[in-house]
């Protein structure tokens, strides 16, 4: 069983978390250790036991080894927007939510993009590279501006659309394409396929996650579609483009330039050196996964993520969770309330009710989400209730139980 207390919850964060969401967790009664890097999966092994909730961000891997050893957490939190990193589907099997934060950096990436674009047109990260070296190079040759160019936005979620809004300000058309039905923003227009978008737009920016479908969606038969001259953007997943073809698409001059900020091997941290096939091209920006990392967006990340632990390990809430069935719960007054996350199977809740009703427990509220896998009951107990501590010790031995606590 979880410690029902928050001073007994030990919480570690990796990776150069905000400071605002460990003060913001310790404010809660929480106890919180910081690490400033990532953790190998032998380091995770080690330490895992010892803590009940986990933050990262993109470089710590969560593996279905590591949740086999450590089913004791309660929750676990990715500080940014993907979560490929983690195994959530493992971790749905083992009734751990895990939350992310879709909405907080935003504004941060679009912003850059739009940045990009402008460098690219513009050719500013060569023009700025050879000024240092002492050459002037002042010439209009091959430098436009972007009103009046169409962008094609390959994915069309929270940054594909506010990317769409930004660039419609700046006098850019936009179309854009995904493969779930979305409503354009201003005067964007949705494409029917990628194709099309290749061949009619003059940027071309990605917004995909790393799933089977978009792993080298990116490579040589796609950039032959591409307009002479135009330019690519990837601030989404490093492996949604074959950098190789890339390459040779850059060097044969068919396209104009590229700006990549994600990378398929990226290093693990700051004092590793970074190697890539795109260094040293022409008109290419490389930085180092960087889209997001904002003052703004991560003291904004570090609040959503952490509020997101505090209103599930405080109160049972899975709102914004990404593997797990969502509930929205209001704060539990006067009353005991138990969490139980069970496999999906008839008659679970026939069982849990009956050892409720056996006990003398009194229900003055109940809440059940589920999904494919597990369901989540959540019931409140008046509180006084005689038979509350027996209920919850007969529900966590229950086969079908997988996690049982009280809040």
């Amino acid at each position: 069983m979880a410690p029902t207390s928050p001073a007994k919850i030990k919480i570690l964060l990796l990776e150069n978390i905000h400071p605002v969401a460990a003060q913001k967790l310790r404010s809660s009664g929480f106890e919180v250790q910081e690490e400033s890097a990532s953790l190998s999966e032998d380091d995770l092994l080690k330490i895992l036991p010892q803590f009940h909730v986990l933050g990262i961000r993109s470089k710590t891997n969560i593996t279905d080894k590591l949740l086999n050893a450590n089913s004791h957490l309660l929750t676990i939190g990715a500080f940014c927007i993907g979560t490929n990193q983690v195994d959530t589907i493992s971790a749905n099997k083992k009734g751990i939510p895990v939350f992310n934060a879709p909405y907080s950096n935003t504004r941060s990436v679009a912003e850059m993009v739009i940045a990009q674009m402008i460098s690219l047109s513009r050719n500013l990260g060569d023009r700025n590279m050879q000024t240092h070296q002492g050459k002037w190079n002042k010439s209009a040759v091959g430098c436009k501006e972007i009103r009046g160019k169409t962008l094609g936005i390959v994915g069309y979620g929270h940054i594909g659309s506010q990317l769409s809004v930004l660039s419609e300000s700046l006098g850019l058309q936009v179309i854009y394409y995904d493969i779930i039905k979305k409503l354009p923003m201003g005067n964007a227009k949705p494409v029917e396929s990628l194709q099309e978008l290749l061949k009619h737009s003059d940027f071309v920016s990605l917004h995909v996650p790393e799933t089977p479908q978009t792993i080298n969606m990116m490579g040589a038969k796609e950039f032959s579609l591409m307009r002479k001259g135009a330019h690519i953007i990837n601030a989404s997943r490093g492996t949604v483009i074959d950098i190789n073809a890339l390459v040779e698409n850059l060097k044969n001059h068919k396209l104009g330039g590229a700006a990549i900020d994600v990378f398929p091997s990226e290093p693990q941290s700051n004092s590793e050196i970074f190697k890539s096939p795109l260094q040293n091209l022409s008109n290419v920006i490389l930085s180092p996964h960087i889209g997001g990392s904002t003052e703004e967006a991560q003291e904004s990340i570090g609040h959503e993520v952490a509020d997101s632990f505090i209103k599930f390990i405080m109160n049972g809430s899975t709102t914004w969770s990404v593997n797990f069935p969502n509930v929205d719960l209001p704060i539990h007054k006067n009353a005991i309330r138990l969490l139980n996350v069970h496999k999906n199977t008839p008659g679970v809740l026939k069982d849990i009710n009956e050892i409720v009703a056996s006990t003398g427990a009194n229900i003055s509220a109940q809440y059940l989400a589920t999904d494919a896998e597990i369901g989540y009951i959540v019931m409140d107990l008046e509180s006084g209730s005689h038979g509350a501590e027996e209920a919850f010790k007969r529900i966590s031995q229950l086969k079908t139980s997988i996690k049982t606590r009280i809040v």
